[in-house]
């Protein structure tokens, strides 16, 4: 389907200048209007065609010779947010043997008349079906001692990147600073060998004042964690190798700290584990 629109300009690239070359010979003014159409369609289906193909060329992302599968998928799927501003972010990841458990926690202020909820994007490996996930959240300035669990609703296809959208127990007005945190547990999410984990930003603001990630592994421990840097229209970029910051009998963890980054951009973490 993707050659389509090549396909239309190329006849209409061919059909318009004959039909307007005949046309202004044979003084046919009506033949040699349709030839300036055809050429302008030419035009048009080849403009589309390209905007097209660098779409899809910049939502491929592969580091490592790995497909980052999920942040592909995200990526053709996108949706800026631009009723909320967020101020500040954090996620704590405890990778569990194949299991992946994340608590997301976003905060900062309504920049609208009128907001009822806050999306998030759940990307895994592999489809997990919404139904099989553990998923809730808070809303913390509401109810801070986490009284009234709030079931986040799946907005669109269940893939491996879904969109869900988490209601406030009130609706925001405009300037109402907001706090929620997401729980999500999605199980039997890797398998040895290399692995990634991604956090995405989709806002419609320049900057983000700070993104703290906290990765934990238990049963087994990574032979090496990396931070990459994904912002579109840009293929991904070695930030850094991170190192443990607490180590116990039982669990590993490190962290990832970021402050004034792009409000529209992605980090991925990949580690390697031989077994768990």
């Amino acid at each position: 389907m993707e050659y389509v629109p090549q396909a239309l300009a190329s006849i209409a690239a061919i059909v318009g200048p004959a039909a307007t070359i005949i046309g202004l010979i044979h003084s046919r003014g009506w033949l040699a209007v349709m030839g300036a159409v055809f050429a302008a369609a030419a035009i048009a289906f080849y403009v589309y065609a390209r905007r097209q193909n660098q779409r899809l060329n910049s939502a491929v992302i592969e580091i490592e010779g790995i497909s980052i599968d999920a942040t592909n998928a995200a990526n053709l799927r996108r949706r800026v947010n631009r009723t909320l501003m967020i101020q500040s972010a954090e996620q704590s990841v405890t990778i569990d043997g194949p299991d992946l458990d994340m608590v997301w926690r976003y905060a900062g202020y309504c920049r609208a008349d009128h907001e009822t909820s806050l999306e998030f994007s759940v990307d895994s490996t592999h489809a997990i079906p919404f139904s099989d996930l553990d998923c809730y959240a808070h809303d913390l300035r509401r109810d801070p001692d986490k009284k009234h669990k709030i079931e986040p609703l799946l907005l669109g296809p269940d893939g491996i990147s879904k969109k869900i959208a988490v209601p406030f127990l009130e609706p925001l007005r405009s300037n109402e600073p907001f706090d929620v945190s997401l729980h999500c547990r999605m199980p039997d999410t890797y398998r040895a060998g290399i692995g990634y984990y991604t956090s995405s930003l989709s806002l419609d603001q320049k900057r983000v004042g700070r993104l703290a990630v906290h990765l934990r592994f238990t049963r087994s421990r990574p032979k090496w964690v990396r931070v990459y840097s994904c912002e579109p229209a840009a293929g991904p970029r070695l930030l850094k190798s991170l190192y443990p910051v607490r180590e116990d009998d039982d669990e590993i963890e490190y962290r990832d700290l970021a402050e004034n980054l792009s409000a529209q951009s992605t980090r991925i973490y990949l580690f390697k584990r031989d077994e768990f």
